[in-house]
């Protein structure tokens, strides 16, 4: 019997210490926003394609956001922010990338934006670097 117990207090010991959760990695870019396209952009994002939300949800982005600003030199630009929760962010990126209706989606989108003249060669939006987080 006392073996018994030990071997449940082991088990129950074992299943309710919890390890940390993962923390996720996030990213942020930047992309120009060309000012005759904001009302469309606008619109397009208030009723996105649920084939996109779900294309973007299986690819483990989280907590997806687009904030917009008009910036001093006249220019609008949009900011994304995203967590990734997955093991492979260069395979689910392919995936999201290779998905039809997400390619759909970019071409109705894409034309609304104007990359920033600095980034790196295949990149659309460039990508920021993150100086501070507090959890």
């Amino acid at each position: 019997m006392r073996r018994l117990l030990l071997i449940a207090a082991l088990l129950f010991t074992l299943t309710s210490c919890s390890t940390p959760p993962r923390h996720a990695q996030r990213f942020g870019s930047i992309i120009s926003l060309r000012n005759e396209k904001e009302a469309e952009y606008r619109r397009l994002h208030k009723a996105v394609w649920p084939e996109v939300a779900k294309a973007v949800h299986n690819a483990n982005i989280r907590n997806y956001s687009i904030y917009l600003r008009r910036l001093p030199d006249g220019n609008l630009y949009l900011f994304s922010y995203l967590e990734y929760a997955g093991q492979d962010y260069s395979s689910d990126m392919r995936k999201l990338a290779e998905n039809p209706k997400v390619k759909e989606w970019w071409k109705l989108t894409d034309p609304c934006q104007q990359p920033l003249p600095d980034r790196k060669p295949g990149e659309w939006w460039a990508p920021m670097e993150e100086v501070f987080h507090q959890d």
